[in-house]
């Protein structure tokens, strides 16, 4: 069988399927559930067309790799054939731990776990069962391998994942403020003193890429159509696991079923192989699923919340740079509690409030951006460039939302 297969990708044309281990990971079902798995969680009630899938993402970011290690090579850096392989794996599979809806519902089903530990999980799993032929990619992943560079591309400020993810939530969203040059930027990357750097001619791509990064938090991670969205789904999951922990009958699909019962932390989840095998089925079809069908269930907080997802009856929310008004929230409260006659404590699921934060440039530690300058000297950008806004990029921005339901 011919496993150098080209794929048609919208966002970057063809794309290569270089070695038939690749494929074979690519085929395998833990791979393949990401086609059911969005990118941009709940974005699409605010952008029709930003329902691309983690699958996309990950075949995007690989091939983005392919090109980054080509021109590292072309550049006189030493990567054998091995080195790129394992980089491109480590690369591919950095989602593969992801849940349903991404971010939206990342520690509604497991607590205290990252989608990133869940990768490496998978990882390992998949290694085992390829008789240790992962063993390099893993070194990558978990930057353990002597050329920090490779794991750089994959995880820093300026890695591949974003060059992708900017380049095709702007694209599927529709919004176009988050371009970004990312074949420009490849190919002025270069190493230096086993790191990751930019060439100075690169220097208003990469300020072009970070203002790029916050505006598309602002327009599309943290919309706040989207945020309700996502608040609403991570409500229903709530209720729907309270009413599991009381005993209530609950329509789901075997596995979303099993972390709908059981209260799984980190640490176990690590621990019993039948989390992961569990996890490995779900998807973004087992959350919808279950919800179409409580739509009809008897407890009025998650039939009602079901009802309002599917018809697109989201929360209002309000973001502000400060603190929500208690006294306003209180008034809401009550009119909610008398409306729908329920208790203070369901009315927590139809007013809350919280706070995101939008941090598009962190200049601490060793995942700075680093520019190369002509005379060989290396500078964080923020020294470099004469834009004055990049180090306003670097701050913590904040900002608290309230959210409800209009009565």
């Amino acid at each position: 069988m011919n496993k150098h297969k080209i794929i048609n990708d919208p966002v970057y044309g063809f794309i290569s399927i270089k070695t038939p281990l690749i494929f074979d990971l690519i085929e395998h079902p833990y791979f393949q559930r990401l086609r059911y798995i969005k990118q941009v969680g709940m974005a699409h009630l605010v952008y029709p067309g930003a329902l691309h899938t983690r699958f996309h993402h990950a075949l995007g970011v690989m091939h983005l790799m392919q090109l980054a290690i080509e021109h590292l090579q072309s550049k006189g850096q030493d990567i054998n054939a091995e080195e790129a392989e394992a980089a491109c794996i480590a690369i591919l599979l950095h989602d593969i731990g992801h849940g349903p809806f991404s971010h939206a519902l990342e520690h509604s089903l497991v607590k205290s776990i990252s989608h990133e530990r869940i990768s490496r999980l998978f990882i390992d799993k998949l290694n085992r069962d390829l008789g240790g032929r992962l063993n390099l990619a893993l070194e990558i992943f978990n930057n353990q391998y002597p050329k920090k560079f490779f794991f750089q591309l994959i995880c820093g400020q300026l890695d591949l994942d974003r060059l992708d993810y900017l380049n095709r939530d702007s694209f599927f969203s529709g919004v176009t403020e988050g371009t970004v040059s990312s074949d420009r930027i490849i190919k002025l990357l270069n190493v230096k003193d086993g790191n990751l750097v930019v060439e100075e001619k690169g220097i208003y791509s990469v300020e072009k890429f970070l203002i790029a990064r916050r505006l598309m938090y602002w327009q599309v991670y943290l919309h706040k159509t989207a945020l309700a969205g996502e608040q609403l789904l991570v409500k229903i999951l709530k209720r729907a696991r309270e009413l599991a922990r009381k005993g209530l009958e609950l329509f789901a699909s075997p596995a979303l079923k099993h972390f709908l019962y059981h209260d799984i932390q980190g640490d176990e989840f690590t621990v019993d192989s039948e989390h992961l095998s569990c996890f490995a089925q779900l998807d973004d079809h087992d959350i919808m699923g279950a919800i179409k069908v409580w739509q009809q269930h008897e407890d009025f907080v998650l039939r009602t919340l079901c009802t309002f997802l599917i018809t697109r009856r989201l929360y209002k929310v309000e973001l502000s740079n400060e603190e929500p008004d208690s006294a306003k929230i209180n008034e809401l409260k009550e009119k909610i509690i008398a409306a729908f006659n329920i208790t203070e404590e369901e009315a927590s699921y139809f007013i809350f409030t919280d706070s995101v934060n939008n941090r598009a440039y962190n200049n601490t530690g060793s995942g700075s951006i680093n520019i190369l300058r002509k005379n060989g000297e290396i500078e964080d950008i923020t020294r470099v460039s004469d834009t004055s806004s990049l180090e306003a990029l670097s701050i913590v921005v904040t900002k608290y939302f309230l959210c409800y339901t209009k009565i």
